[in-house]
């Protein structure tokens, strides 16, 4: 099931945002068809076991060399019926191999052709390699997260490869699939993750305007300059959040902690007052374990949450609840997001071996055993 069935799409294998984009496709009911290189000569996984290689999950798989005109002859082949190709190289490599947009559209002109890039398709930089923290770093985010006096801290990467890359990648396409209900025709997406990161941005690019945020590192309402937003260590060394960002929230929190009447910390409002608050909560925290915090805070009307570890948050109560991660072959993922209350998402099959479709795919694209024996000595697929 899921929104995107029936929905034919041709990744051009990747790293990072290309995968995982289309890992978020897959998860709706796209059917994608991954072409995965001859040689696997770069991968940023190093030798990770293709069974652990979650982005890659609910795909089949087919090894061609696309530097030969019969690996390109395949693509080609699968292309005219698809509705959006998918690909992740630097500006003009596809075009260099006959698969660019103009050569796409003109054999499929419903095609809906997704681009991702760091940089985008166009600018200076364009071709220039790069990867997450650089696409981070040039656009300003990078810049606000850490705290105060020390370097930036790269937010791993969710939020150039992820965020504003393979998120907006799977946005575009979808937004174009739906322009093609009226139009009935393709078009090309320029989804560069520097362009996404920037998006994420907008609201504090307002604030900074409304001079209501600063630049410097944790001196800002919601990246740790507030004691009353943050992480606090507690007794037993592992760590708590607060968020309690309203005035409502914080005096809940006060009384749960018992900083009232005589114990009450001083004025928030005042910015003098930060660190004696900060000083206070921290004191506070470690007086007892992450654990004898929950049973004390957890889903109240103070803003708290455990910081856990990912084993940690797939066996939390609410995630079990809410059936939050499955286990495929023995791998525990996240489900697909978000939920739909009618259409559901698309069945769950683990990450396919590299090339393990490819037989299936040839022989449903046309080929005889005889044309599929002949493109293998060729070298054109493994």
């Amino acid at each position: 099931m899921g929104p995107l069935k029936g929905i034919k799409i041709v990744e051009i294998g990747g790293v990072g945002p290309g995968p995982f984009g289309c890992m978020l496709l897959g998860d709706m009911g796209a059917e994608i068809v991954r072409i995965d290189k001859v040689v696997d000569d770069f991968r940023i996984d190093g030798d990770m076991d293709q069974a652990f290689n979650v982005w890659s999950r609910g795909r089949k798989s087919i090894r061609l060399d696309l530097r030969t005109p019969e690996g390109v002859e395949v693509v080609t082949r699968m292309i005219r019926d698809a509705d959006a190709v998918v690909e992740g190289f630097r500006p003009g490599v596809m075009e260099r191999l006959g698969l660019g947009p103009d050569d796409c559209l003109a054999m499929n002109p419903r095609l809906v052709y997704g681009r991702i890039t760091g940089w985008g398709q166009s600018g200076p930089l364009a071709t220039a390699a790069g990867h997450d923290i650089n696409y981070i770093a040039l656009s300003g985010a990078l810049d606000a997260i850490g705290p105060p006096g020390e370097p930036p801290v790269p937010p791993l990467n969710l939020v150039g490869d992820l965020g504003g890359g393979g998120m907006l990648l799977a946005y575009g396409v979808v937004c174009a699939l739906v322009e093609r209900m009226t139009s009935g025709k393709g078009q090309v997406i320029d989804a560069a993750m520097i362009d996404g990161i920037g998006a994420l941005m907008a609201l504090f690019h307002g604030l900074q305007a409304a001079g209501q945020w600063s630049d410097r590192r944790g001196d800002n309402m919601i990246d740790g300059g507030t004691p009353w937003y943050g992480v606090y260590e507690t007794a037993d060394g592992r760590h708590v959040t607060i968020g309690a960002l309203e005035p409502k929230f914080y005096a809940r929190l006060m009384e749960l902690l018992e900083l009232t009447g005589e114990k009450a910390l001083p004025p928030r409002a005042d910015r003098t007052n930060w660190p004696a608050i900060r000083e206070r909560l921290t004191a506070v925290f470690r007086t007892r374990t992450r654990d004898q915090w929950c049973r004390l805070l957890e889903g109240t009307d103070t803003c708290f949450a455990p910081v856990l570890t990912m084993a940690e948050a797939a066996a939390h109560p609410h995630c079990v609840d809410r059936d939050m991660f499955v286990r495929l072959d023995g791998v525990v993922q996240p489900r697909p997001a978000p939920r739909f209350s009618r259409s559901g998402h698309g069945a769950l099959k683990p990450p396919p071996r590299l090339g393990s479709d490819t037989d299936t795919i040839l022989q449903t694209l046309g080929y005889t055993a005889a044309e599929a024996s002949a493109l293998r000595e060729r070298g054109a697929v493994a």
